[in-house]
């Protein structure tokens, strides 16, 4: 039992290893494949005989210029299947129908119902079944889907553990939609798979240890570190809404939104952005403020809204200096909704953090957006479906 269990283990690490270097660096050889993974060239073969079964890598008629004989090249094949990522981390509920390269096909969106959770479920079962109907490439067979919860998710079981903003506390999310529709689904933290976006698609490329903070209702990050996801003892890494702002906030009590997430998080800073027009004895205008307004307000230089930005920057800036300080990553990125006001932020928060680490990291903007947890969500679903799982085909 323990040989086969061992051998098992390999054949599934020999798979990711082989498919992560073709998606990388294809198109590729087998015997380059064996030579910078140090794996036999026998292995290498049955290894992609299988991932060509699967549709997963294809040889395209390119061949290698060798003096010997020509070597055929292999290719990841990313249309083959479809993904079906959600995005419950905003004030709308977001999905795409994605292939296995992040690229998508389809996405569409739907209001959030605030923190009643049936209704929630029900919400996301609305949007699963809308992608699922949505038209795709004849033969893409859906591969599963990648759900990011804007809390604690227990992976191996598919609880939520906890999720403030949709009403979710030891939920078990995974077994109510795979009763519904029958498709392999994977739940992961909103943020940790914006960062696997990130390390894969976005400004992390290249990267070894990278943070990706993200900004939209609250505020998290996904840390990456040695080139994998580090999660932590109990899934909760990266919760820096739980940071305190300042030793005022010690022994208070924070049971949904953390202490930094209440004056960070998006709807901190609306909140904020409310004082501060109570106190000037102005009205908001019709519209509702948003995260973008205040930002666009501050821009013409309304009073009110610089402040409230200026103070955003300060509660930022303490976060990346200590997330800096602790992990020494090679580089923050600042994703979510507020990513579209990062020429306000980038280069402000990076004169604040000068001098008072030793170490500073490059600070940059996500190039991905509010896209970034959709796409992480194909490569979620992909790692997690290595070993052949059955999928499902719709008509």
């Amino acid at each position: 039992m323990k040989r086969s269990t061992t051998s098992s283990l390999l054949r599934s690490i020999n798979r990711s290893a082989i498919l992560d270097l073709i998606r990388e660096q294809g198109p590729i050889s087998r015997t380059q494949i064996a030579t910078d993974l140090h794996v036999s060239l026998p292995t290498v073969m049955r290894v992609i005989d299988d991932l060509i079964d699967e549709n997963l890598v294809t040889s395209p008629g390119k061949t290698e210029s060798t003096r010997g004989r020509p070597r055929p090249l292999l290719e990841f094949n990313p249309s083959a299947y479809a993904v079906i990522g959600l995005d419950l981390g905003s004030s709308q509920m977001i999905g795409a129908l994605t292939d296995l390269s992040g690229t998508i096909q389809h996405k569409i969106s739907l209001p959030s119902p605030g923190d009643h959770p049936e209704d929630n479920v029900e919400q996301v079962c609305n949007l699963i079944q809308q992608l699922i109907d949505a038209p795709r490439p004849a033969g893409q067979a859906l591969r599963g889907i990648g759900i990011g919860v804007p809390g604690v998710v227990a992976l191996n079981e598919g609880m939520v553990i906890w999720a403030p903003s949709l009403g979710w506390r030891d939920f078990a999310l995974r077994s109510r939609l795979s009763t519904r529709f029958g498709v392999p689904i994977f739940l992961e933290n909103d943020v940790n798979l914006a960062a696997l976006a990130e390390l894969a698609y976005g400004a992390g490329r290249g990267t070894q240890n990278l943070v990706c903070i993200t900004i939209g209702t609250g505020i998290g990050a996904g840390v990456i570190l040695g080139g994998g996801l580090y999660r932590g003892h109990h899934q909760a890494a990266g919760e820096i809404g739980y940071l305190l702002p300042s030793i005022e906030h010690l022994g208070a009590s924070y049971d949904q939104f953390g202490a930094m997430e209440y004056f960070a998080g998006g709807l901190g800073i609306i909140r904020r952005a409310q004082q501060q027009l109570e106190q000037a004895g102005q009205r908001p205008s019709d519209s509702p403020l948003t995260m973008e307004t205040i930002f666009e307000a501050a821009q013409r230089g309304e009073d009110w809204a610089v402040n409230v930005v200026r103070e955003t920057i300060d509660y930022i800036s303490f976060s990346v200096a200590a997330v800096s300080a602790l992990l020494d990553p090679e580089a923050i990125i600042l994703g979510g909704r507020i990513a579209a006001s990062a020429d306000q932020l980038i280069s402000q928060v990076s004169r604040r953090i000068e001098g008072i680490i030793p170490y500073p990291p490059r600070f940059l903007a996500s190039p991905l957006g509010q896209d970034a947890t959709i796409k992480g969500a194909s490569i979620l679903v992909l790692n997690s479906t290595m070993d052949n799982v059955k999928i499902k085909q719709f008509s």
